[in-house]
């Protein structure tokens, strides 16, 4: 028989179980209006109007997955087969594998070894003249360093589609992610900081031509009149998930602030237990997440760096706690990107990290004291395995 895990590494129910009853009475209203498609729903539109209020945006557009909303996103901004987009070599393959069904190259660049994100200068070195675009990812829950980014993007007339996937509710120098660039693209999987009961996506921009052909690429290519004016897509955020996700934004600050009370433990038990180390010349190879000055973190991760990973996370598992790794590859090692023709060594930061990093359970209404079972539990495999 399976063991239950003690302490998982998400707890999805706990997610929605506050609001459960008003939704499941909200969904039968609704199956009495019939209202489910999203880009003609009274209610999908009234989601995307708080959203829109609560990123500082005059546009949101729902779209049914945040890979979905990175597509739209480029194929708005003109991305085309020859084109290069610029993104860090370490994060989900979806950032890349959009630009690939748009016939255009993914050009990697590597990312910073203390936020996880992408290095500006590496960005303004891959520029050529075939650049179209410029994808910074938010990773882990905290801001790339967006002010360099946008100065580089401007100089260079490059649009900035953030990558907003794991980082809703961050910001950068009090501005919401999402706010910055041209687009903002997020995800709405149930894992992240605002999760739907599936997949949904959302895309955010101050620019209403630009919001117009996102309306438009998102039910067919067909305008309010009923003309189909280009080839589009089928990627409508329906009502069922609006619902769930109008509830979710509601609690959405709160629940980042459970998030960061919990990373913030993390970080002074490890903080006091490496401390004590250094005391008696024991040295403890652990990295912690780091914040960036004037930027916020969400936490939707909480990842650590150490040498013995995989070691760590076979007692963790066997001390029924659960944990993950993001990400065991960086893009250009992935078989599935392997024709980029990138060599093992081009981004040895992104590299370090795909072997070094794991993640820690951190989601909100985990208990301050599960937090530090975990923590305890991770201190107690460095002083079973003590560096040499």
């Amino acid at each position: 028989m399976k063991t239950k895990t003690m302490i998982p590494f998400i707890d999805l129910p706990s997610t929605h179980k506050d609001f459960l009853n008003r939704y499941f009475g909200e969904l039968r209203e609704l199956f009495e209006t019939c209202d489910f498609i999203g880009a003609s729903s009274k209610r999908a539109a009234e989601f995307e109007e708080a959203f829109a209020r609560y990123i500082g945006v005059k546009h949101a557009l729902g779209v049914n997955s945040g890979t979905d909303a990175l597509l739209l996103a480029l194929d708005a901004v003109g991305v085309r087969a020859g084109d290069e987009v610029i993104l860090p070599a370490f994060g989900f393959i979806a950032t890349a594998d959009v630009v690939v069904r748009l016939g255009a190259r993914p050009v990697l660049v590597d990312v910073q070894p203390d936020t996880f994100n992408v290095d500006p200068a590496a960005i303004e070195a891959a520029i050529t003249p075939r650049t179209k675009a410029i994808i910074p990812v938010h990773l882990f829950g905290q801001a790339c360093d967006m002010d360099p980014i946008l100065e580089i993007a401007a100089r260079h007339h490059l649009p900035v589609i953030e990558d907003v996937a794991q980082a809703c509710g961050a910001t950068y120098k009090g501005k919401r992610l999402g706010a910055l660039g041209t687009f903002g693209a997020f995800s709405f999987y149930p894992t992240k900081n605002i999760g739907a009961a599936g997949d949904a996506g959302m895309i955010t921009t101050n620019d209403d031509e630009l919001a117009e052909r996102i309306r438009q690429f998102r039910d067919h290519g067909r305008t309010p009149s009923g003309a189909f004016v280009c080839i589009g897509y089928n990627s409508r955020l329906d009502t069922i998930q609006a619902l769930y996700l109008q509830h979710k934004l509601e609690d959405l600050d709160d629940s980042i602030l459970d998030r960061i009370e919990n990373a913030r433990l993390y970080n002074r038990i490890f903080e006091e237990y490496k401390a004590q180390a250094a005391a008696i010349d024991q040295p403890v190879d652990l990295e912690l997440p780091q914040v960036a000055e004037d930027f916020t973190h969400t936490f939707n991760l909480y990842t650590i760096k150490m040498g013995d990973r995989d070691r760590l996370r076979a007692f963790l598992t066997e001390k029924r706690i659960g944990s993950a790794i993001y990400y065991p590859l960086p893009l250009h090692r992935m078989p599935a990107l392997e024709f980029l023709g990138y060599a093992e060594g081009a981004f040895p930061v992104a590299e370090e990290c795909a072997r070094r990093c794991l993640s820690l359970p951190v989601w909100p209404g985990l208990t301050r004291q599960q937090v530090r079972t975990v923590a305890e539990t991770v201190i107690e495999f460095f002083e079973n395995n003590p560096m040499r």
